[in-house]
């Protein structure tokens, strides 16, 4: 184990309740070619299952390095309603340190409902829950001076990303950055932080509200003017990474259907960091995270499927070019 090195997450945590049906909740397409869920007013339906997991982008990156043997730290601020209950029980189940977590009875955690769909995508009823807007001062960041990293994402507020962002460049803590919708909604002040972010993880529909480009290879290319290491993900069709030396594209780690979508972002962006933190190469780092990813998809829920330390990796399809 690895226990030198530290990685601090922060961001929100979320209580999921998964509902499944493969006949009221299979996707409909328009005329457009666009899938949505059809559920009709006033009726009653019944479902096949019910699933209780705890997700939040930061509390899934927590376990990945957990289970990678690496020193994992989880701060932000929950409540003490059943929900917050669930997701500290979890991280300690895990190994993660939530020592750091503020808990007070006026917070609110957030709470997802999701629709989720035979084929793997879902609808997701979310509730956003208490958001330390403007303002760490509520949050624990005593630890920050004392870490390698820190892993940023759905923050929720633009403010609070930057206060961040700034004390970890203060204390010589590296950044990743994976944003979310109110960070990618306020762009122009976003791009002025990406100068003191040294890896950003994005999809290829946020990418391209940041730069130009019709290809992930473009776009990581583009993002590399922002930051020194760029990590574009396109689903199926592969990732790609580019640290202005070399690039590296990688295709799908196993074809394997996919039962539910959710938290298979988190274990691509935390699995490449808990690799690359410990100087694995560009192309390993890609790899293990592609096999984190697929490893979540294979189930419902985003914790489950989180790789253990030692797990054994088979060849996948890896170009290498330099920049």
């Amino acid at each position: 184990m690895n226990q030198d090195l530290t990685i601090i997450c922060i961001g929100k945590a979320t209580q999921d309740v998964f509902l499944t049906s493969n006949d009221a909740f299979s996707p409909r397409t328009d005329s457009e070619g666009n899938q949505y869920e059809y559920l009709p007013l006033g009726s009653k339906i019944d479902i096949d299952d019910v699933v209780f997991s705890t997700g939040g982008n930061a509390t899934n990156a927590a376990v990945t390095f957990s289970r990678q043997g690496l020193h994992s730290i989880y701060v932000w601020n929950l409540g003490t309603d059943l929900a917050s209950n669930a997701v500290l029980h979890d991280l300690d189940k895990e190994g993660v340190n939530a020592k750091h977590v503020g808990q007070d009875e006026h917070n609110k955690t957030s709470y997802s409902t999701i629709l989720l769909a035979p084929n793997g995508e879902r609808t997701i009823l979310n509730f956003h829950g208490t958001v330390p807007r403007n303002d760490a001062s509520t949050l624990d960041l005593s630890q920050m001076e004392k870490s390698d990293w820190v892993y940023l994402s759905a923050l929720g507020d633009i403010s609070l990303l930057e206060i961040l962002i700034t004390k970890a460049k203060e204390n010589n803590v590296k950044v990743l950055l994976n944003p979310a919708g109110s960070e990618l909604n306020e762009m122009e002040k976003l791009k002025t932080l990406l100068e003191d972010v040294n890896i950003i993880v994005v999809n290829k529909e946020e990418a391209q509200k940041i730069v130009e480009g019709q290809t992930i290879g473009e776009l990581a290319r583009h993002l590399n003017n922002y930051c020194p290491v760029a990590i574009v993900t396109d689903g199926p069709n592969g990732s790609i990474v580019s640290d202005k030396k070399d690039v590296v594209f990688a295709g799908m780690y196993e074809n394997i259907p996919v039962v539910d979508r959710t938290g298979g972002g988190d274990a691509f962006a935390s699995g490449f960091l808990s690799k690359y933190a410990q100087n694995s190469s560009l192309k390993d780092s890609m790899i293990f995270a592609s096999a984190n990813s697929t490893s979540v998809v294979s189930q419902i829920g985003a914790k489950p499927g989180i790789l253990h330390k030692n797990y054994t990796l088979h060849d996948m399809p890896v170009n290498e070019e330099k920049f």
